[in-house]
């Protein structure tokens, strides 16, 4: 193995911990930059796909991840008196594509992932705001106001990196119209086996189980941006204004320690034109943010260490390798990007006729609509 680093990574999230897996696999050590003092998890249950499981299996890590989460056997749309819209089986997705759809607590996933690198290669409190490319290297500059050369970069640090704004200029987050709130609650005894979303005149609540009898689950809001009187919402305030929605949403929102509650306006960025810039790669969301309406936001960031270390391993040049990724994921990346923004504009209709048109639309796809979504989603080129 090459002991000398010859990528550099920023973001000790979900995006560089993987790629730098990714690269240990094919005998090529990175250096990993992280902003926070430490690489921890920010966040609280996440939804690991199918296509993210194939993608662990390429890295021979699937079963220590599966074993970290819970299989969930089904996802159902639901209105807000508990009635199926659409319904997908993900034992139906198991059979077609030998794995299936998965939960995880996000510090477990960062857990898994941690333990599958080599701690030495981590420096944190690293945040980088600038980098200079030159014709055989990249300069990174910290807010320390240190620097480090390295022959290629690889960018990973987020929806909100400064490297990638300073590549492409206009690429700043969209707020997508919805703010939301999000918990992880202990529920033991809990006969949850199956995701749910409930799509209501009051907002929108998904409902996952995870493993460790732990609950996650999700409220999205019509909101201005930034809505202070939003932000200051309590688990008592939320219950409240679901509380005439199908059980057990008000009591799970109700007995939420307000410790547990996260808040946050929903972004993505506009699907970009280029990933690539000569040593330089965009990654994860700092490439392809989008919004979890379709439970992909980490899926993709996973897909891309696969299939960036597949390009490294042909052994051509840095920069071919480079561009031969961003032609392998500009189209899927923005495929995603854009569907699922829209599925979120459709899930987040309040007005109660219209929320009834749509209700009845969606009873009435066929399922081969749905299953060719799921196709698209699954079938990965790795």
């Amino acid at each position: 193995m090459n002991t000398q680093p010859a990528f550099a990574i920023l973001g000790g999230g979900i995006a560089g911990l993987t790629t730098a897996i990714a690269l240990q696999r094919i005998g090529i050590r990175a250096t990993l930059f992280e902003a926070a003092p430490d690489v921890k998890p920010v966040g609280a249950g996440l939804a690991l796909a199918a296509n993210a499981i194939q993608a662990f299996q390429r890295l021979g890590m699937a079963d220590r991840v599966i074993a970290s989460g819970r299989q969930l056997d089904a996802f159902s749309i639901l209105d807000e008196w508990g009635k199926a819209i659409t319904r997908s089986d993900s034992r139906a997705i198991s059979q077609r594509y030998g794995v299936n759809n998965f939960a995880i607590h996000r510090a477990e996933l960062h857990r898994v992932l941690l333990e599958s690198i080599d701690s030495d290669i981590v420096q944190t409190g690293k945040r980088a705001v600038r980098i200079v490319q030159e014709p055989d290297s990249v300069t990174i500059f910290f807010d320390d106001e240190t620097s480090y050369q390295t022959p290629y970069l690889l960018v990973a640090d987020g929806i909100h990196s400064l490297i990638r704004q300073q590549l492409v200029p206009k690429s700043v987050p969209r707020y997508a119209g919805y703010t939301c709130w999000r918990a992880v609650v202990r529920q033991p005894g809990s006969i949850l086996h199956e995701a749910t979303e409930t799509w209501g005149s009051r907002g929108r609540v998904g409902i996952v189980p995870l493993a460790n009898e732990q609950v996650y689950w999700f409220a999205c809001v019509n909101a201005p941006a930034q809505h202070k009187p939003m932000r200051q919402l309590t688990p008592y305030d939320l219950a409240d204004r679901f509380k005439h929605y199908h059980a057990p949403i008000p009591e799970l929102l109700a007995q939420t320690p307000g410790e547990n509650l996260l808040w946050n306006d929903i972004i993505d960025l506009k699907p970009l034109s280029r990933y690539a810039f000569g040593r330089v790669l965009l990654l994860g969301d700092a490439a392809h943010a989008t919004t979890p309406n379709m439970g992909q936001g980490a899926c993709q960031a996973i897909e891309d260490a696969v299939v960036l270390a597949d390009e490294l391993a042909r052994g051509q040049l840095v920069e071919e390798a480079f561009a031969g990724f961003e032609r392998r994921r500009l189209a899927r990346t923005h495929y995603i990007t854009t569907t699922s923004r829209r599925i979120g504009q459709v899930a987040q209709i309040t007005n109660p006729l219209f929320t009834m048109l749509r209700n009845g639309l969606f009873r009435r796809l066929p399922d081969r609509i749905n299953e060719r979504q799921l196709e698209q989603l699954y079938q990965v080129n790795f």
